[in-house]
């Protein structure tokens, strides 16, 4: 009896141990790719710098940065690790190389992702910014100890700012609750507080995510080769050319002119600037191949809008299901029981559309985020984004990955639910917030799309007429249909 006792210690022991291996590994592959990412974008000069003491402090504060975007990369990944494992053991499930994927070891990542994220978004970046800010207390002494104790001091008042907040809004709407726990920090006030960031997260993909979707077309055919509809590009091109090589003669006469003339080299240098792009891409135009021109950009228009529309029925059914089967609410599950069932209606297959469906919308809410007006100012630019921004970047980033998981379930993108503490947020039982939620998802994504791919068409049909060349006096809707169309029988013939 007291064999059988060691060998389960034992085994438990084994199994913790490659559980922690193996969440290092991972951990350290993510920060190694995450530190790469931020040493493109930081500006260098913060970081080599006459003091000492600026730059220690610079470090520090680029290295929880690092923790924080591995940590939001790594809550990104957590459905799609999960559904893939799930496949993965029904359809070796007798494999001697794949016993080390359980659901232990799913069930680990889950609630360190949860511990991390939260502990980066409530601790770790604010203390980076207030680190970075500081300059330790008036009549102390100089040094980096004096700005860390700066910095803890700030911290420790924010928090108690931020409890006190919660505890108000907890006593308006539950009062009695509030009451009885005022000193119940770990298992009423943090859970709560972590409710409210989640809800805020998702609101904010709730945001970003359709306008995304509809700016990944413009996005995607920016980076691609369009095809020549009845555009003649050998033309545009000599045209661009000539305006590019005068507006440098301008140039080189206003930098040797009189004061007067120098006003408006910061004007011609931008437009300068503008036609040299201009130029650049018709010169990729010209000599991409056919297949290039006419093949690749329609079927990548044609993947994302079916991704897009897959999307949007997919909320749809979800929508359907929530109105007859109760178990179609988000909720948490303590075992996520992998390689019993597939987790898709289609099997393996719908399970790889639903991990390609998760990553999309994730990508779609990031174009989406820094697209919009409001963080437009926290797009990162290579090699010259200051440390305030990165710290805004990792802390937008932390928010929306970290709220992806709960996104994704509660628009029924997957019938994987949450584990940890992931599925204890006070809001996903409310079927009247799901319901909406879905609903309003549907509606702005589906009124998005309409706009883009309409607005796309006639665009591109005033361009193959020509007619963006009119003056802007003359209206476009004005032009009579008989002469888009002998504009457009002229440019064929």
């Amino acid at each position: 009896m007291e064999t059988e006792d060691v060998s389960v210690r034992e085994q438990l022991f084994h199994n913790r141990v490659r559980e922690t291996i193996i969440c290092v590994l991972l951990f350290i592959c993510l920060y190694i790719v995450s530190y790469l990412i931020l040493t493109h974008f930081k500006k260098t000069a913060e970081f080599i710098t006459d003091d000492v003491e600026d730059a220690t402090v610079n470090k520090i504060a680029l290295w929880l940065c690092t923790f924080t975007l591995s940590v939001a990369v790594c809550a990104v990944l957590l459905l799609p690790i999960s559904i893939l494992s799930n496949e993965v053991l029904l359809t070796f499930p007798q494999s001697y190389y794949m016993q080390w994927l359980n659901g232990s070891l799913i069930h680990g990542l889950w609630n360190l992702v949860f511990l991390f994220s939260n502990l980066s978004l409530v601790f770790l970046m604010p203390f980076a910014y207030f680190f970075t800010e500081s300059e330790g207390f008036a009549g102390s002494r100089k040094g980096v100890m004096a700005r860390v104790y700066e910095a803890v001091v700030l911290l420790l008042l924010l928090a108690l700012l931020v409890l006190g907040i919660v505890w108000v809004a907890s006593a308006l709407l539950h009062d009695n609750i509030a009451r009885k726990s005022l000193y119940d920090l770990w298992e009423y006030y943090l859970p709560y507080l972590y409710s409210g960031i989640s809800l805020f997260g998702v609101l904010l993909l709730l945001l970003c995510t359709p306008f995304g979707l509809s700016r990944m077309f413009i996005v995607t055919g920016s980076l691609l080769v369009k095809p020549r509809l009845l555009e003649d590009v050998e033309e545009t091109l000599n045209c661009t050319t000539f305006e590019e090589d005068s507006l440098s003669r301008k140039l080189n006469y206003g930098r040797s002119a009189s004061c007067w003339v120098k006003l408006n080299l910061e004007a011609m240098t931008k437009d300068h600037q503008i036609v040299r792009s201009k130029r650049i891409a018709l010169e990729m135009r010209r000599k991409a191949s056919a297949w290039q021109r006419n093949l690749g950009y329609p079927l990548a228009m044609l993947m994302l809008l079916a991704l897009t529309v897959m999307c949007v029925l997919m909320v749809c059914f979800n929508v359907l299901e929530l109105l007859l089967d109760e178990t179609a609410m988000p909720r948490g599950m303590e075992d996520p029981h992998l390689g019993m069932a597939s987790f898709s209606m289609f099997g393996s297959l719908g399970a790889a559309v639903q991990v390609v469906l998760i990553l999309y919308l994730m990508v779609s809410s990031v174009v989406g985020f820094y697209s919009s007006p409001l963080f437009t100012s926290l797009m990162p630019r290579a090699q010259d984004t200051n440390l305030t921004q990165i710290i805004g970047n990792c802390v937008s980033l932390l928010i929306l990955s970290s709220a992806l998981p709960v996104f994704s379930r509660t628009l029924g993108i997957t019938r994987f639910d949450l584990l940890g503490d992931f599925g204890r947020y006070n809001w996903l039982g409310n079927f009247y917030i799901v319901f909406m939620y879905n609903m309003l998802f549907a509606g702005l994504t589906s009124a998005s799309l309409i706009n883009t791919v309409t607005w796309a068409v006639q665009r591109e049909l005033i361009r193959a007429f020509g007619l963006h060349r009119l003056p802007l006096t003359v209206s476009r809707s004005t032009v009579p249909f008989r002469l888009l169309l002998a504009s457009g029988l002229s440019k064929i013939q």
